[in-house]
């Protein structure tokens, strides 16, 4: 009994010497246009917005059949039901500009509550949703134009994202 103890014992000392090393291949993560996904995607933005925007910055004009590198930049449009994001590429494949223009999207919970706030009883009618990026400022300029009824009465109003008015 101490001798198939001992055996044990040292079988189990000696298994995990014989353990395999298993050597994985390297990951080359490549960063996507992230500044420009972080300037102009929220995340209470509407979802087909965010869809496109994030095709806008998958997009590689450097892969497109028509690149050729003697040309500086490329302007190339994005459709979706909503609107349309119309972007800037330079010919490294960097987003340099986007201008955007969404129609009846959803507004962002800000949005909202600073409508709810200011104009109880006035319902959304309309809203147009503009995005302008420039890739100099890393920013993005976010609008809602929003057109408000209440019965008969009409206004149109401007806020940012932030729910701040113009």
């Amino acid at each position: 009994m101490k001798n198939l103890f001992l055996i044990f014992f040292l079988f189990g000392l000696t298994v995990p010497i014989f353990s395999q090393i298993i050597e994985l291949d390297e990951v080359i993560i490549h960063p996507v246009k992230y500044k420009y996904l972080f300037a102009v995607v929220d995340e209470d933005s509407d979802a087909n917005v965010k869809k496109l925007e994030v095709e806008v910055s998958n997009f590689d004009v450097t892969k497109q059949e028509y690149y050729s590198d003697e040309y500086d930049g490329y302007n190339v449009s994005f459709y979706i039901p909503e609107g349309y994001a119309v972007a800037v590429y330079d010919k490294d494949g960097n987003i340099l500009k986007t201008i955007e223009r969404y129609k009846n999207v959803k507004l962002p919970i800000s949005v909202s509550r600073a409508l709810v706030k200011r104009f109880p009883r006035w319902k959304v009618e309309k809203d147009i949703y503009t995005v302008n990026f420039n890739q100099k400022k890393w920013d993005a300029k976010k609008i809602y134009k929003l057109k408000l009824t209440n019965g008969e009465k009409t206004i149109r109003v401007k806020s940012d994202e932030k729910g701040n008015f113009l």
